[in-house]
């Protein structure tokens, strides 16, 4: 017999928030963070809000930056903004950086990190995941209902 995991393939975490006002720089990374699941409401280990910001500030320069390098200005931002240095790690960093590949976020190349294709965050959001992902998941779940659809109309018969 065939033994089927009931392991995701994709996975994604989509929350609304209040329209942003007038909202610091960081402020509205974590709010991005938050609507996409990056990061749990309430969660203290925001670590991956500065990695965020330090790689939309090198996207603009179309700068590479490596892990070493990344957690070094992350540390000094967050130092800056009297935040406390935990996850600072350099595995943490590289899980987190992991965790934003996985989301098509962020390209690695030859052990250096970048926003996709230096893009945009609105546009790697749009290209990535709302018109690619979501789709993709949509799609998947109305197999799964057609499917059940179909076994329920032979359910009795059997």
């Amino acid at each position: 017999m065939l033994m089927v995991r009931d392991i995701p393939l994709g996975e994604i975490t989509l929350r609304k928030y209040e329209r942003p006002y007038d909202s610091a720089p960081r402020e509205l990374v974590k709010k991005v963070c938050l609507s996409l699941g990056m990061l749990q409401p309430g969660d203290s280990r925001d670590i991956i809000v500065d990695i965020v910001l330090i790689l939309e500030d090198a996207r603009k320069q179309k700068l590479w930056l490596s892990s070493f390098e990344i957690r070094d200005r992350v540390q000094e931002l967050r130092k800056k903004n009297s935040l406390d240095g935990k996850g600072l790690a350099e595995s943490n960093i590289r899980r987190q950086l992991k965790r934003l590949r996985d989301s098509m976020l962020v390209d690695k190349q030859e052990n250096k990190y970048r926003l996709s294709e230096f893009a945009p965050l609105s546009e790697l959001f749009e290209v990535k995941i709302e018109k690619f992902l979501i789709p993709q998941m949509v799609e998947r779940i109305k197999e799964y209902l057609q499917k059940l659809e179909e076994s329920e109309s032979h359910a009795y018969s059997e």
